[in-house]
């Protein structure tokens, strides 16, 4: 009877099996399809070119929108020869440039032009100084025609303004008249290691101010080794220094050597060549690799550049 029963629920005939076979097939069929796609679909890298170049387009649009709405405000009364900059004057121009101290009442030309600062932007500041304009303030940059707000920025920080040493004049009582007497400076060489205060004030342009940076900036590199680093001093005019440079010597290079293999961090950072990032490498370096056998092995840490290196070498000793 069951066997019957089996035999009867079993039993298809010849379409049946057709079919159970077809669906069979279509049910393997998608099973496989999806790991099949990869091989029936192309792969191409996608191209970027176009989405970059409207990026580029956008950050050209961003910095003209940028300039085009930079202002400044100029005083008419005391500036008559400042105008605020027009956007005709920007250009997207690259000037190579450098950055010092300067007096923007002294510097000369070619000092605007290390700055980076263009031809005509220069003329416009020469015209203003020779018609008996004066930068009374660092601030007073910002008011030049044709310096863009970025430049007035990068220049800000470095501007030095020189207080001139008015004339003195004594009265003759002879002939009840004034006789105007310029300041006196010292005419004769002073050794940059060994002059005090009071030699380097008897320099043209040079206050106790300037004065005592020079020296507080000789006691912690631990001595000159070339006259050149005196310009390297805080806040003094790169025109001031032209100025007194020939009026400078040195007659031996007394200079405090590092013993980089014995110095703590707080001995290395405060030397104005190390400082902290430099100091920290030092010490990382010799905890590492042990004590350096001759200073220039300094040069085996990645941040130590040639430049550094030349002017750290006359301070740095192994013993």
């Amino acid at each position: 009877m069951l066997r019957k029963f089996l035999s009867g629920y079993f039993s298809f005939t010849r379409k049946e099996r057709t079919g159970i076979i077809v669906i069979l097939l279509l049910v393997l069929l998608f099973t496989l399809l999806p790991f099949l796609f990869p091989y029936f679909i192309s792969h191409k890298a996608p191209d970027h070119t176009a989405f970059e170049k409207a990026i580029t387009t956008l950050k050209y649009k961003q910095v003209d929108s940028t300039r085009v709405s930079a202002q400044r405000n100029y005083d008419e009364d005391n500036y008559p020869h400042y105008y605020p900059s027009s956007p005709k004057n920007y250009y997207d121009k690259e000037i190579k440039s450098e950055l010092f101290y300067f007096d923007p009442n002294t510097l000369p030309a070619d000092g605007w032009k290390r700055l980076g600062i263009r031809d005509k932007t220069i003329t416009t500041i020469k015209n203003y100084l020779s018609k008996g304009g004066k930068f009374k303030k660092p601030d007073d940059i910002a008011k030049i025609w044709g310096l863009h707000a970025d430049e007035v920025e990068r220049l800000l920080p470095y501007v030095t303004i020189v207080q001139q040493i008015p004339a003195v004049y004594y009265e003759n009582k002879n002939t009840d008249s004034k006789t105007y007497d310029k300041p006196k400076y010292n005419t004769r060489p002073i050794d940059i290691n060994t002059a005090d205060t009071t030699a380097f004030i008897a320099l043209p342009g040079i206050g106790s101010k300037l004065a005592n940076r020079i020296i507080n900036f000789r006691d912690k590199l631990g001595g000159f080794y070339k006259v050149e680093q005196v310009a390297e001093t805080f806040a003094l005019p790169d025109s001031t220094f032209q100025q007194i440079k020939s009026r400078l010597i040195l007659t031996g290079p007394l200079v405090k050597k590092i013993n980089i293999n014995t110095a703590t961090i707080d001995e290395l950072k405060i030397h104005p060549y190390i400082r902290y990032n430099l100091a920290n490498a030092i010490i990382q370096y010799r905890t590492q690799h042990g004590n350096f056998s001759v200073a220039s092995d300094i040069k085996k840490i990645m941040m130590v550049t040639e430049e550094i290196y030349n002017k750290l070498m006359p301070y740095l000793s192994v013993e």
